[in-house]
């Protein structure tokens, strides 16, 4: 796959990331299911970050990357 996730979308997603894992870790919610939602969106917003390559992004044809000239 192309990487398709730039440098400042890689630190939103990591700081959301941080934020949701923090609200789940913290017990703020009464229900277990959002707990396990919020871990499951940090998990995947940390991958998309950590691999470069967002599916969404992919299937949209949208990119956040600077434009990498071709190297002959």
């Amino acid at each position: 796959m192309n990487k398709n996730v730039g440098k400042i979308d890689k630190m939103i997603r990591i700081i959301l990331a941080l934020i949701a894992a923090y609200f789940a870790y913290s017990g703020q919610f009464e229900a277990a299911w959002i707990t396990y939602v919020l871990y499951a969106i940090s998990i995947v917003l940390l991958l998309t970050s950590l691999m470069g390559t967002c599916g969404i992004y992919s299937l949209l044809g949208k990119s956040t990357c600077a434009i990498e000239l071709d190297k002959k």
